[in-house]
């Protein structure tokens, strides 16, 4: 259960960040309204934090060191991930955004192949 909760909650966030990119990277006023909405402010930091929190739980449940192997690869994509999707979301330039959008998209597939092969390299 806290397993596929764990990967519910995966999805959710890639999905909530690549929309919330969208509305970033459009020009117009309605995006905007959308992107500054509180509920685009808080429901992606609930659900960040429940992710974070099964995950704990999932490495707690299976004695796995949480920077041991491909949970340390797996954290260090999630970092990557954190940092490049500020910049999408925050950045004032279409480019920096793009590149911050591309990087996270690149980031998190990385972080989901780790989850899924249980290897630092999975490919």
């Amino acid at each position: 259960m806290l397993k596929s909760t764990h990967l519910i909650l995966a999805y959710a966030t890639v999905i909530g960040f690549i929309l919330r990119a969208f509305w970033s990277l459009s020009a117009n006023e309605a995006s905007q309204a959308l992107i500054e909405a509180r509920a685009a402010r808080i429901v992606p930091h609930v659900i960040d934090t429940a992710l974070l929190a099964a995950g704990v739980a999932l490495a707690v449940m299976a004695q796995i060191p949480l920077f041991e192997g491909w949970l340390g690869a797996k954290l260090a994509g999630l970092a990557a991930y954190i940092g490049l999707g500020v910049l999408t979301l925050r950045s004032k330039g279409h480019v920096l955004k793009t590149v911050g959008l591309v990087g996270a998209l690149l980031s998190v597939g990385y972080v989901f192949a780790v989850a899924f092969t249980r290897q630092a390299v999975p490919w």
